[in-house]
């Protein structure tokens, strides 16, 4: 079973702390705590309970549900599809492949019904047809495989840095000039749900940006990746002391209403694996991007 620990940060009800510090829904953290899994301090507390700042929250996550998945009628918006591979746009909010607390609703569940048998099985049966990944609360582009013959072919072009990656993203402060964080990734050694950047079991990560606007208070950026590490621009944003707007995790979470970090997977560009062409996709901003960036205009 894997384990989380998180360090409460005062006022904050257990269940929203764990649902704000984790990529958990509410009603998830709400179950873990009442089957007995979420120790504050070494002992068990109810949902309600408001655990003193710099108290150690210990999540036990039971295994993943790995057999059974069930497809569910789930829209999907299909940006492009044929026989080997299809390229979606995700919604904010919607988890990528079933996990502890989402064994519905996902990604996943959605690719299972319109693909049916037809997904690569080599990320397994929790994530069939998955070749990379977005957080739950990031939107945009993502490509899945539906065979293994396209998902090998995918994931070395990805290995070889040759997957074109571009995001957008409001970030907190002023960036004067373009620039590049080269600086290696690796788990949180406190907090097993994070990333940090770190010298110690960490893996290369550059992340290249570019300003595009700024406001007062915020700064417009397109991002590239170069790698692909989790929570890469969360994580190197913050590093440079300008956290992704919204973020909960790395940053201070305002403006709330945003449900999450203003992060969006706005292009993907790569070669077919079957017919060597180079295809490129873009896609528009959703909504709650453009009102936040209408919201702090002027």
């Amino acid at each position: 079973m894997d384990r989380i620990e998180l360090f409460a940060n005062g006022g904050v009800r257990l269940d929203k702390l764990i649902s704000d510090g984790t990529e958990l829904s509410r009603s998830a953290a709400v179950r873990l705590i009442e089957q007995g899994n979420v120790l504050v301090n070494g002992s068990p507390c109810g949902k309600k309970d408001i655990p003193a700042a710099g108290a150690l929250i210990e999540i036990t996550l039971p295994e993943p549900q790995s057999a059974d998945i069930i497809p569910e009628d789930i829209p999907l918006e299909i940006v492009y599809e044929d026989a080997d591979l299809l390229v979606v746009n995700k919604p904010k909010g919607v988890v990528v492949h079933p996990a502890a607390g989402h064994y519905s609703g996902t990604l996943v569940n959605a690719l299972m019904f319109h693909c049916g048998e037809s997904l690569s099985g080599i990320n397994g049966e929790i994530r069939p047809g998955i070749v990379h990944r977005i957080d739950k609360d990031t939107s945009g582009l993502l490509m899945v495989a539906k065979n293994d013959f396209s998902h090998l072919a995918l994931s070395e072009q990805i290995k070889a840095h040759s997957f074109t990656r571009e995001y957008e993203t409001v970030v907190c402060g002023s960036i004067k000039e373009d620039g590049m964080v080269n600086a290696p990734i690796g788990r949180h050694k406190t907090d097993r749900k994070k990333m940090c950047v770190t010298a110690e079991n960490s893996r290369e990560a550059v992340t290249h940006y570019f300003v595009l606007e700024r406001f007062a208070g915020y700064t417009h950026l397109r991002i590239r990746l170069e790698t692909g590490r989790t929570h890469q621009i969360r994580v190197h944003m913050a590093y440079l002391g300008h956290p992704v707007a919204g973020d909960p995790v790395y940053g201070n979470g305002k403006p709330a209403w945003l449900e999450g970090q203003c992060l969006h997977a706005k292009k993907i560009g790569f070669v077919h694996p079957r017919t060597g062409e180079y295809l490129e996709f873009d896609s528009e901003l959703p909504d709650y991007f453009r009102k936040f960036l209408k919201s702090i205009e002027g």
